[in-house]
């Protein structure tokens, strides 16, 4: 089984750093340490990385997952879910990309 690529770029509506400190400490406390997952990282978007291939975000969160059930179970999971009823509302934009990763 492969393992699945779960990338999430989050724009926020007012991209304010408190918004933004406040997102990225609830990626880190309800996002991760899930079964099955693999790698976690969670960050910002740098104003001194403005290219014209990056795409215009506040917040990324990367994180692997050792196949597509423990992706699956994840979607689902109490905290994941904590996260969305609790981030939600200060969201103007989330882009999800999933991929199987190659060994």
């Amino acid at each position: 089984m492969p393992r699945l690529a779960h990338q999430v770029f989050f724009t926020t509506k007012d991209r304010s750093d408190e918004t933004i400190n406040a997102l990225l400490d609830d990626c880190q406390t309800y996002l991760n340490d899930h079964p099955g997952l693999v790698g976690f990282a969670v960050g910002r978007c740098e104003p001194d990385y403005d290219r014209p291939v990056n795409m215009d975000f506040d917040v990324v969160l990367h994180t692997v997952f050792e196949d597509r059930a423990a992706h699956d179970a994840y979607q689902t999971a109490p905290r994941h879910l904590e996260f969305i009823e609790r981030q939600k509302p200060n969201w103007a934009e989330v882009r999800v990309f999933d991929s199987n990763l190659r060994d």
